[in-house]
């Protein structure tokens, strides 16, 4: 079976799946741009079907979420034109749920890139979990021997935090 071509890259899709709440979201800002519509019309679209997003589809930011949000990606805000409401979040079901409300062939092509997109960040996470889970059984089975070698595999593993560095000159 011949897959067809892609619409959106795996990375533009996976660049805009956030974590929130320990969900992986999408922003209804970043949905309504892959769909080629505008963020006023995908949240009416989404109010008119309320009944298809219970909290665990979708929910709306809390400020102090939506503040973090707009810090960590540069956005205006409020006083300067920015967002009058608080951004609406999408669970996985909820995108699956959107292109039931967005009736265009490309919200579907779109909806299916994403669907591909989550799966594959869940394979990624499980094959992490795997990984640290028999990093564990060899640390158990060779003790104190390879201390620092898992120490240092387990230093790798470990997400990277960005370091804060002083803004200005330094004299």
């Amino acid at each position: 079976m011949v897959k067809p071509t892609s619409i959106l890259s795996e990375s533009k899709i996976a660049r805009r799946i956030l974590s929130v709440r320990s969900h992986r979201m999408m922003l209804d800002r970043d949905m309504a741009v892959l769909y080629g519509v505008s963020t006023k019309l995908l949240n009416r679209q989404v109010q008119r079907n309320l009944e298809r997003f219970p909290s665990d589809f979708m929910f709306q930011l809390t400020p102090e979420e939506a503040e973090s949000l707009r810090l960590q990606f540069a956005t205006s805000n409020r006083r300067r034109g920015g967002r009058r409401y608080l951004p609406y979040a999408f669970t996985e079901q909820g995108v699956a749920m959107l292109s039931g409300v967005l009736h265009s062939r490309r919200a579907v092509r779109v909806n299916v890139e994403i669907m591909r997109t989550f799966v594959k960040l869940r394979q990624i996470l499980s094959s992490h979990a795997e990984l640290a889970r028999k990093l564990e059984e060899l640390e158990r089975r060779y003790d104190s021997q390879f201390r620092i070698v898992f120490d240092a595999i387990r230093e790798l593993m470990a997400p990277e935090s960005p370091e804060s560095r002083p803004v200005g000159f330094r004299p």
